[in-house]
């Protein structure tokens, strides 16, 4: 490696990112964790496929599964390329190392009782009574209720929220675009509800202050960490018990948006809306770069998967049409 450590690449390579548009939150984390790897195996020169694999395979869930290591990798590419221009025996893994990955997993889907017991378990969270349960509560039937992405949610500002006209603005979104998202009247008054409660506890309702705030020790007032959100979300998982209906580890935080997409297109379905026509409006609303995003649900899901085969047999019973 250069005189700047690996360590200095990866927080350069965040500034850049962010200055494309990227948030990069997700991605920071398996960077810096790569980085810190590295140092702690003492590894000095060029960065080698051995080295990355040998990382991937300490994945912080104990897995032994090859797939979850090779997307564990996978995540280091587009850095590793980037890296190429400052040190150029900087080595690229390919599918070759754990197996070709899937293009995507199918999500948990969640049911309407488990996101019922989610949201009650998270209010419980204590010290009660406290503001940490009405933070967590808030902060996953927000995501719930709008299908919005976590690093979304945790970026929202006091100014995005819009309780007079029912808005949310979402700003620099995961493809550099910024959205406003309509709320549901229950939305409207679970956040009222909310901030009613973090008021109360403190000074907080600045413009440009955080939405969803820490409520401990020295993050109290601060922007949430995403890291501490999964943490508290993978013990009320443990705690409710759900039995895993996806293919990923685990039900996960994100499984909620996918929740909200896939109800959507069943609410429609069963109102005998034109879902192709209510495609595009769905797939603006949950912020797709391309809504192909959003018709993958179609096929990768199974309580969509019948109704794909109903558009098929539709489209298989047209009268042919011939030329004149």
């Amino acid at each position: 490696m250069s005189t700047i450590s690996l360590e200095g690449r990866v927080e350069q390579y965040s500034v850049e990112r962010r200055r494309l548009g990227f948030s990069g939150r997700s991605e920071r984390y398996p960077l810096r964790s790569f980085a810190k790897h590295v140092q702690t195996i003492g590894h000095h020169g060029a960065l080698t496929i051995e080295v990355m694999a040998e990382w991937a395979r300490r994945d912080s869930h104990g897995s032994n599964n090859p797939l979850t290591w090779g997307r564990r990798l996978k995540k280091l590419r587009t850095f590793l390329r980037w890296l190429q221009q400052f040190e150029p025996r900087t080595e690229i893994p390919d599918d070759s190392i754990f197996g070709r990955l899937p293009e995507r997993l199918s999500p948990h889907i969640y049911s309407e009782q488990e996101i019922i017991d989610l949201l009650a378990a998270a209010r419980r969270l204590g010290p009660t009574p406290g503001l940490r349960g009405a933070v967590y509560e808030t902060l996953f039937g927000l995501i719930a209720s709008t299908g919005m992405r976590i690093s979304e949610a945790l970026a929202l500002r006091n100014e995005d929220v819009d309780l007079k006209y029912s808005l949310l603005t979402i700003h620099q979104t995961k493809f550099g675009k910024s959205r406003q998202v309509p709320l549901h009247p229950s939305a409207v008054e679970a956040l009222r509800r909310y901030l009613w409660i973090r008021d109360l506890a403190g000074d907080f309702a600045q413009d440009d202050g955080p939405l969803f705030i820490g409520t401990r020790g020295r993050r109290r007032g601060l922007p949430m960490d995403s890291h501490q959100v999964h943490r508290v979300f993978t013990s009320l998982r443990e705690e409710l018990g759900w039995h895993n209906r996806g293919a990923h580890h685990a039900p996960r935080i994100h499984d909620l948006r996918h929740t909200f997409v896939v109800r959507r297109i069943l609410l429609w379905q069963s109102q005998g809306v034109d879902v192709d026509q209510a495609m595009l409006s769905l797939s603006t609303y949950v912020g797709h770069a391309m809504v192909t995003n959003t018709y993958w649900y179609l096929s990768a899901v199974p309580e969509l998967m019948s109704l794909a085969g109903r558009r098929f047999e539709s489209y298989m019973e047209q009268p042919e049409v011939h030329d004149a």
